[in-house]
Formats: structure tokens, C-alpha cells, sequence
């Protein structure tokens, strides 16, 4: 008798090439590298299995399609399949694995779409390996730009553009993934929450509003380097013992913001670079990155005010200066409230504990947003723990997200 839970299970271990969920060590299938073209190969042989028409395009995205009739409207659900360096396997598989599943159910229930529907396997999503993450998803929202990722090289020195052509990839080509606005009708990612917000609800499914896009600071102190031995205390232009109250303040003023906003927001001190970094050295240059977000753009943004406004305090004292750089300052993304309505709908059909939320981590969902009317859910992941190899999504919480996606094709791609 078929089990919907063995099958996801043995399609999650087939997707993260593996034969046990359990790796002390993790998953690392970073970007353009021979471990995510195995991945979307087995993603591409389940596809086929399903009896699905598979294709690769320009970009190295790899599709699965149930098409019923070339002139009807595309339904797409998608996710992707590379990782972090030693993160977890179900951050992106998740949304992978249940797209199959949702496909399988519909399919052995011998439901006929009046819609084809599309499964599409993104990818390069992930940052891990050249800083620049939803490769895939840019380049089929029409949003890439080539001449600056050929630039754009890892830790060993290897440009975006040779890790695309080592994968098989015409780098010449990528762009040409782009799809016209008709080619799709909606999109809908599915992926594990990254938080601990459904956990503390007592939810199953999570549906999203808006995603969190962040203010990024770069926050320079110039002091002068000087001998730790002889240097008097009074005598210093410390650049660490300058900047760092700025860590505090950061992580009470986010607190602050919180008990007086409707919307979340966080903060975080998140890198830093010291120089000369030499243990008889007092420090003469101190780098510090921030990270902001929140849906509401008003509250990230005056939060950053407040940043440069408390560095214009601190700087000049003991002779330590303090600049403030803009590195990102990206609009917060909202999704199709239609969309949102409807997946609200498919999952309390499916008989789900559903709430509404937002996401503070990105998606490919978000690319996809601003061609296409665009979904995402949510499904838990144990203790909100992500990018890590204890990450874990269960086998019923798998099932509940396979629920959603197959009664919101139900219902968009029935003959109604």
C-alpha cells in the first residue's frame, strides 16, 4: 500500500544524494558545483518517473512539466537544491521533495489539470559560495545582470562566470532564461520556516505576506595602531574600544523598537574585521557590519537613522573617526494578496492549524513576485534551527506541506 510519508522520505534522502538524513557534517552542494548538478539530476529522474517533460534552461534552472495543452495558463512551484557550506538538507529539498509529492498525489488520484503545471528547480540560490544569491530565479524574472556577475569570484578565485561554464552552462546564454510575463500564470514556493514563530503558535502551515529584505551598514572606526606595551591608556586612539559600545546599542535599541512598533524588526552586529588584529597591537582600523529587517521599511530605515545618527555621536572621541556606508537598501517585498488568500483557503481545506506570518530570510519566491502573482508557505523546522546540519523538518510536517500545494492545484488547475 503506497505510504505519501515513505515516499517523501525516500525522495528527500535521493534529492540531498544521501542514504541518511543524519550527517554530523552537513550538505555542501554550493552554486555551480558537480554536487547540485547531481542533485538536480536526481530531481530531473524523479521528474521523469512522474512522467513529467523535463528540460534544463539557459541559466542551468531545471523544469518539470505536466503539460496538458501548450496554449493553457502555467501554474509553477519551485524551490532549489543547493546549500550552505555544512547546512542542512531540508532548505530548499523541503520545497523540492513536496512539489514531486503534490504532483504523484494528484496524478494516482487520476485528477485532470485544465492547467500545466510546472515544477522548477532554481538554481544557485543560495549565497554561500560567491555572495550573490536566487542566481536562477533573477535570471528567469528577467533580473540579471551579467556583465557584474562575471566579475564576482569564490575563496579560491573562481568567477561565477567559469563555475557556470565548468557546469555545462553557455555563460553567454544565461540571461535568455527570461520569460515573458504570459509564460506563467502564478508561482508558489514551499520552504522550512527558518524561525520559531509556528513552533510558538502551535501552527502546522505558515502563509506569507511579505519577506523582510535588509538595510545593510558597513561601520568603519580609524584609529592609529600602537604598541599594547607602551602606549599609554590616555594616550590611545583604540578603534575596537571606540566602535564596540555600537554592538550594545544595536541589540537594546532593537529591543526598544520592538516593544514599540506593530512590526518585527531585527538587528545584528553580524561581522567584523579587525586590523591589524595582532595581539600586542592596539587596534587602528575596525570594520563592523550591520543587518536590518523588517516588512516595514519606514521602521528598517529609521533604524538605520538611528545607527548613523549614534556614530556621528561616538566619532571624534580619543581621535577614533567613524564612517557609515550604505552597502544595501532594499525594499521589503509584499506578495500577491490574492495569492496569499488562496493558500490560506488550500491549507485550511487540508485541515491545517494555518496562521499568517512574514519571513525574515529571502526566497526565490521573491524574484519570481515581481513577474508573477507569487505564493509562499511555510512548514515547521525543529527549534527554528537552519543553516546547520541538525536542521530537520518532519516526515508529517513534509506531508502537511504536500497537502497545501496539491489542494491549491485542485482548486486553481480543476476543471472548474
Amino acid at each position: 500500500m503506497f505510504s505519501l510519508g515513505s515516499w517523501l522520505e525516500e525522495k528527500l534522502l535521493a534529492l540531498n544524494l544521501t542514504d541518511t538524513m543524519d550527517v554530523p557534517e552537513g550538505f555542501s552542494r554550493l552554486s555551480f558545483t558537480k554536487k547540485e548538478k547531481h542533485a538536480h539530476h536526481e530531481f530531473q529522474n524523479i521528474a521523469r518517473g512522474l512522467g513529467l517533460s523535463v528540460h534544463q534552461d539557459g541559466a542551468g534552472n531545471s523544469w518539470a512539466i505536466w503539460e496538458v495543452d501548450p496554449v493553457a495558463p502555467t501554474i509553477a512551484l519551485g524551490s532549489h537544491l543547493d546549500t550552505v557550506d555544512a547546512g542542512g538538507g531540508y532548505d530548499g529539498a523541503a520545497g523540492m521533495v513536496t512539489a514531486l509529492a503534490a504532483i504523484k498525489t494528484l496524478k494516482d488520484s487520476n485528477f485532470k489539470p485544465a492547467k500545466n503545471i510546472a515544477i522548477i528547480c532554481f538554481i544557485s540560490e543560495e549565497s554561500a559560495r560567491f555572495g550573490v544569491s536566487t542566481i536562477g530565479s533573477k535570471a528567469i524574472a528577467g533580473k540579471l545582470n551579467k556583465q557584474e556577475l562575471e566579475k564576482i569570484k569564490d575563496r579560491d578565485g573562481i568567477s561565477i562566470k567559469q563555475a557556470v561554464v565548468d557546469y555545462g552552462i553557455d555563460f553567454q546564454s544565461i540571461d535568455q532564461a527570461a520569460l515573458p510575463a504570459d509564460r506563467l500564470e502564478s508561482f508558489v514556493e514551499l520552504h522550512i520556516e527558518q524561525g520559531i514563530e509556528l513552533e510558538t503558535a502551535g501552527a502546522s502551515i505558515g502563509i506569507i505576506k511579505g519577506i523582510a529584505c535588509p538595510v545593510r551598514l558597513k561601520i568603519t572606526a580609524i584609529g592609529m595602531a600602537n604598541h599594547t606595551g607602551t602606549t599609554p591608556m590616555d594616550r590611545r586612539s583604540d578603534a575596537f574600544a571606540a566602535i564596540a559600545p555600537l554592538v550594545a546599542f544595536v541589540q537594546s535599541e532593537a529591543l526598544k523598537a520592538n516593544e514599540q512598533s506593530g512590526q518585527p524588526l531585527v538587528a545584528t552586529v553580524s561581522t567584523v574585521i579587525l586590523k591589524p588584529n595582532a595581539m600586542n597591537v592596539i587596534p587602528g582600523e575596525v570594520e563592523l557590519g550591520i543587518d536590518i529587517r523588517s516588512v516595514d521599511d519606514r521602521l528598517k530605515r529609521a533604524f538605520a537613522n538611528k545607527i548613523r545618527k549614534y556614530c556621528g555621536e561616538i566619532s571624534g572621541k580619543d581621535g577614533v573617526t567613524i564612517e557609515v556606508t550604505t552597502l544595501v537598501d532594499n525594499d521589503s517585498v509584499m506578495l500577491n494578496e490574492d495569492m496569499h488568500e488562496k493558500l490560506l483557503r488550500a491549507s485550511k481545506a487540508a485541515g491545517h492549524e494555518t496562521i499568517s506570518m512574514n519571513s525574515g530570510a529571502g526566497h526565490d519566491v521573491m524574484n519570481m513576485a515581481e513577474r508573477w502573482p507569487s505564493g509562499l508557505i511555510f512548514i515547521p523546522c525543529k527549534n527554528g534551527v537552519s543553516h546547520h546540519p541538525s536542521e530537520h523538518a518532519s516526515i508529517e510536517d513534509l506531508e502537511k506541506g504536500t497537502n497545501v500545494m496539491t489542494a491549491f492545484l485542485r482548486m486553481e488547475a480543476g476543471n472548474n
